[in-house]
């Protein structure tokens, strides 16, 4: 036995402790690093594109070059940055927060990470292949004909999502087991942390869409190479079935990467208003309809295919029940702060912005939920102010309110709390300055996915560009930051902020290696 516990107290060091760890911690720093540097890759695309559109014309690309960077623009964001960064939050705090001492299954977990970085080092590499037709360039969505069509990037982004899929899916078996399996003795179901109700709801919906994709691209792929012709038009083949079957993957995917978000937040607002969370039983049942009401309403994104008319009212209103639930939530939130000793700091000033941004991403969807007013907005560019409101001013903020809030708690020290508001600041006004003027670029008829433009659409475009530079460029001061608290600074106390709780709060900061020796009793 005392063998045991010596292998256990060992700590690897250097290279081979970040290529072979089980360790959570460890791995949950992998996944975070990696989420932030895809971040940079991915903004850079940004900034390439906004430096096109900055006025009419073909200023800097080409129109294939500016579609393999909106391409991949997307895939980085959404497989790279977003998943991974709420993947490496739940490495980091599931067990601590549950009283385990890791994942259920270390091994895996470890495995589940490293076939990331090949994953993107496939898809990435696209970009230097223009000689045979370069990256992916027919939209994230890879809708057919523009798929069939496309070089050797194609076939590369396919495999990538495979990859990236595979990891998702073990990700989300992993979360399950160590959710059900590894609570300490006495926390039932209804008294685990929101953050850990809603990763458990989360990994459920990986499993259901992930494996769809994957048959939605491998059908592609068949087509390119294989001589069927599911989606091809030429052969008899149906393009509109492929993207039911995307959008039965997509929609699931939306609550995917904001699910974990609003456990996030559930776990914020709480802690900076020194009161519990408001109607936490209503929230669970909240994010629960939210994740069965995702898999309902998929054909949203399609009003304009020309579906029946019995078709699109009933995705009309699914779609809209789903604003109930999520109103439910928003309501909980400002109750929580209603009447509570507020106190400012970053990891709150993210949470406050979360709620307003993201409740006006969600009423921009109800706009999008109506089928007449769809016709109008389809592929317009407020369907693009829309989904960045839910993603960037959504899942991006969220993920920057849990950094804040737990890097004191991973690092053993406090970060630069006047450094953290000028990231705030900066972020809030680049973000709103690049995505709000969409909104009316869409309503005035600006199609998305052009590099060109006609010349009365110039002064919002301009606006927004400008905006994404300040929003990009000031993301270096939160790399800044972090830098800073790793290397040392003022020493977090255990607790770290008043008014939190929860077993991680328990531990010393930094916690041990192994998070609970002994499983602690939750009373």
């Amino acid at each position: 036995m005392a063998t045991a516990t010596a292998h256990h107290d060992a700590h690897p060091t250097g290279i081979t402790r970040w290529l072979f760890t089980t360790n959570h911690k460890d791995i949950g720093t992998l996944y975070l690093v990696f989420s932030l540097f895809m971040f940079f890759v991915g903004g850079t695309m940004a900034l390439i594109i906004r430096a096109e559109l900055f006025e009419p014309g073909l200023q800097i690309t080409n129109p294939h070059f500016y579609n393999q960077m909106l391409t991949l623009h997307a895939l980085v964001m959404i497989f790279g940055v977003i998943m991974p960064a709420f993947v490496g939050f739940a490495n980091w705090q599931l067990p601590m927060m549950l009283g385990a001492p890791d994942m259920a299954l270390p091994r895996m977990n470890n495995w589940s990470f490293w076939i990331l970085p090949f994953a993107f080092t496939l898809l990435l590499s696209t970009v230097f292949m223009q000689d045979q037709g370069g990256g992916p360039a027919g939209g994230w969505t890879m809708y057919p004909p523009l798929a069939i069509q496309g070089g050797i990037g194609t076939d590369f982004t396919i495999l990538s999502i495979h990859m990236m899929g595979i990891s998702s899916v073990l990700g989300a078996i992993n979360v399950i087991a160590t959710i059900l399996n590894m609570r300490a003795p006495g926390m039932t179901l209804m008294k685990m942390p929101l953050f850990v109700w809603t990763w458990l709801i989360t990994a459920f919906l990986l499993i259901g869409a992930m494996p769809v994709l994957a048959g939605a691209v491998t059908m592609l792929l068949t087509d390119r190479h294989f001589g069927t012709h599911f989606f091809d038009a030429a052969g008899g083949g149906d393009p509109v079935l492929f993207q039911h079957v995307f959008w039965f993957f997509g929609h699931p995917e939306v609550y995917i990467l904001i699910l974990p978000a609003f456990g996030i937040i559930s776990q914020v607002i709480p802690t900076f208003s020194r009161k519990p969370l408001f109607g936490y039983n209503s929230m669970v049942y909240a994010t629960a309809s939210i994740a069965f009401l995702s898999h309902v309403v998929w054909a949203h994104h399609m009003f304009t295919v020309g579906m029946p008319v019995a078709g699109e009212l009933f995705f009309m209103y699914a779609t809209m029940l789903i604003a109930v639930p999520t109103g439910v939530k928003i309501f909980n939130w400002i109750a929580t702060m209603w009447r509570g000793a507020l106190t400012f700091e970053t990891p709150m000033l993210f949470a406050i912005a979360f709620v307003i941004l993201f409740t006006i991403g969600g009423l921009s969807g109800l706009m999008l939920a109506i089928v007449p007013a769809d016709f109008q907005y389809q592929d317009t560019y407020f369907v693009v102010a829309h989904f960045h409101y839910v993603l960037v001013t959504g899942a991006i903020v969220a993920i920057f309110a849990g950094a804040y809030f737990w890097l004191p708690k991973w690092t053993g020290h406090m970060y630069n709390e006047r450094l953290g508001k000028w990231h705030f600041w900066l972020t809030m006004i680049g973000m709103n300055l690049t995505f709000f003027p969409m909104h009316f670029l869409g309503l005035a008829g600006m199609q998305r996915r052009v590099p060109d433009y006609a010349l009365q659409f110039t002064d919002f475009n301009q606006w927004a560009s400008v905006g994404a530079f300040i929003f990009g460029f000031s993301q270096l001061l939160f790399v800044i930051l972090v830098i800073q608290a790793v290397r040392g600074g003022k020493r977090a106390t255990a607790q770290v902020w008043e008014g939190a709780e929860g077993l991680e709060w328990t531990l010393s900061s930094p916690p041990p290696y192994h998070s609970f020796a002994t499983p602690p009793v939750v009373k």
